[in-house]
């Protein structure tokens, strides 16, 4: 199987081919292709980031139309009442089907939503709170904040397996 990630960030290319691997027993051939999202580089609502990651499939699939899966992958953020919480939607498209879902949320330590309300990305915010460079490339919010119990690539992961189940259970879908 053929599949194109919508990103050349090594965390997302790691959890589209993990993904893959728990869900089919072939392995998957796998292309990265920048696609632009259509988004704000930070999205701040549910919404947004899920119109994020389907239009870096759609975007993924009009470059590289040969492919059989597009998957986009987008992190973001949402302001709530109860405080700033972190997530991210995986859309996976075929010719003609489309799989999505989100991973889990969390909530985001004060430092980290005070520098995002002053305009800095997550990832740049996370370096800046806990001295590192590069996270979202690394272990992201989720793996600086659990110490890598759950690291970036698991926690993508676990939502491409489950924008992955119309793909595996075609007679249900």
């Amino acid at each position: 199987m053929k599949v194109a990630v919508a990103s050349n960030n090594p965390v997302k290319t790691a959890a589209v081919a993990n993904g893959m691997a728990k869900m089919f027993s072939e392995k998957a051939e796998i292309i990265n292709v920048s696609a632009p999202s259509e988004v704000k580089d930070q999205p701040t609502s549910d919404q947004e980031t899920y119109d994020g990651a389907f239009n870096r499939a759609k975007n993924a699939r009009d470059l590289l139309p040969d492919q059989d899966l597009w998957v986009g992958i987008e992190g973001g953020i949402e302001d709530t009442l109860k405080g700033m919480t972190a997530f991210a939607w995986v859309v996976v498209l075929s010719k003609d089907k489309i799989g999505h879902a989100k991973s889990a949320t969390f909530f985001l330590p004060e430092k980290v939503s005070h520098l995002i309300k002053q305009g800095k990305e997550l990832g740049e915010a996370d370096d800046i709170v806990f001295g590192k460079s590069n996270s979202k490339q690394q272990n992201g919010a989720v793996g600086l904040l659990t110490e890598n119990a759950i690291d970036r690539t698991s926690y993508y992961t676990e939502a491409m397996i489950l924008a992955l189940i119309p793909f595996k259970n075609t007679e249900l879908y």
